[in-house]
């Protein structure tokens, strides 16, 4: 037998363990996921055991268990970080999910999901409403609201832009996006410059950070849309994705319009991307670096990149707000100055093996 067909012989061997590794890996991330959620909730300045939380939440959801636990560590645990746990892990799937259709829709390896000026409407609506009580009498959704619509117009501004005397490539809408968001930074800022309101203008630092910090029940299921939305139909798109990824006359050949494509799964990421910015600020890194390590682990392939990529991100923004909360306690890190320290090395190594296989 020679030496190519004993390679063969070896390669159609390990096929179903390699198959099998990308499934294990899923699995392995649900499960770490799964198990994070209570640990992660019972750090912070007061800490709560993870059998105590587990108990708190199967009595707040079931009513399992008698209460035997202080009223203080019912509070801080079902009222205060159980919402936002779960805000972050709905917030870090959505970013991350964003940032590897990004990257097929751009070709290219450093796209995020914020090129499409998506956090810079975020940011302008919020300074809005944190500076001049734009939607004061909505309550917990003033803020949401105004971000959501800011992130909506920045959406509608790009692609406005982008669709003019052309059709929707991936340069186009990377360039459009950047210049909206130029703007609205530009716009922010001069909301900032114009308020007499220090502590606003403190309100909107922290909130252009990234915190979860106003993490609430009622802003949860806005999140979770927002992520199990994506998900469904991302993953529905797996193989336009995928055809997309390596060229517009491969999409064409398999009978997909990439103008087209390309401008409903852009809409399908702002909207996700706006939603989960208007409830946690702009929390950056997350889009760009999560999906690199998802598709080193479980390849290319879009159908298991974006279930990975969700599971990742979910887990990172789960344990980076757990360290943003108590490592500087009782005051605590914005979420966006943890995640970009994180993530820089991260990116620098990217950069790297990128010129290195150029």
């Amino acid at each position: 037998m020679t030496a190519t067909a004993e390679r063969a012989r070896a390669e159609a061997a390990d096929l179903p363990r390699r198959r099998r590794r990308p499934v294990l890996f899923l699995a392995a991330l649900a499960a770490a996921l799964s198990a994070s959620l209570p640990v992660a909730t019972g750090l912070g300045p007061v800490s709560v055991p993870a059998e105590t939380v587990t108990r708190i939440i199967a009595n707040g959801l079931f009513g399992f268990g008698e209460a035997d636990w202080a009223p203080s560590a019912e509070n801080i645990v079902w009222k205060l970080r159980v919402p936002r746990v779960l805000l972050g892990a709905f917030v870090g799937a959505a970013l991350s999910l964003a940032g590897a259709a990004v990257q097929a829709l751009a070709r290219n390896p450093l796209a995020d999901p914020y090129l499409l000026g998506i956090s810079s409407g975020a940011s302008a609506g919020a300074a809005a409403a944190l500076l001049f009580g734009f939607g004061s009498g909505a309550g917990v959704f003033a803020l949401t609201g105004s971000a959501f619509l800011g992130a909506v117009t920045a959406v509608a501004l790009v692609f406005a832009a982008a669709r003019a005397r052309g059709p929707l490539d991936g340069g186009r809408l990377v360039f459009a996006g950047i210049a909206v968001g130029f703007a609205l930074t530009a716009l922010t800022n001069f909301l900032v410059f114009t308020s007499d309101s220090r502590d606003g203008a403190r309100a909107v630092l922290f909130w252009t950070l990234g915190s979860l910090t106003r993490a609430r029940w009622e802003s949860v299921p806005i999140a979770a849309i927002a992520a199990a939305g994506a998900l469904a139909v991302l993953f529905l798109w797996a193989r336009k994705l995928d055809a997309i990824a390596i060229g517009d006359e491969t999409a064409l050949s398999l009978g997909t319009d990439p103008s087209r494509f390309r401008a409903a799964a852009a809409l399908v990421i702002a909207l996700a991307v706006a939603a989960a910015v208007a409830v946690s600020g702009a929390i950056g890194f997350v889009g760009l670096v999560v999906p690199h390590l998802a598709r080193r682990v479980v390849g290319s392939a879009h159908r298991l990149v974006l279930p990975a990529s969700a599971l990742l991100g979910a887990l990172l923004i789960v344990w980076a707000d757990a360290l943003a909360r108590t490592a500087f306690a009782p005051r605590e890190l914005p979420l966006g100055v943890l995640t970009a320290m994180l993530g820089t090395p991260l990116l620098i190594v990217l950069v790297r093996r990128l010129h290195r296989n150029a």
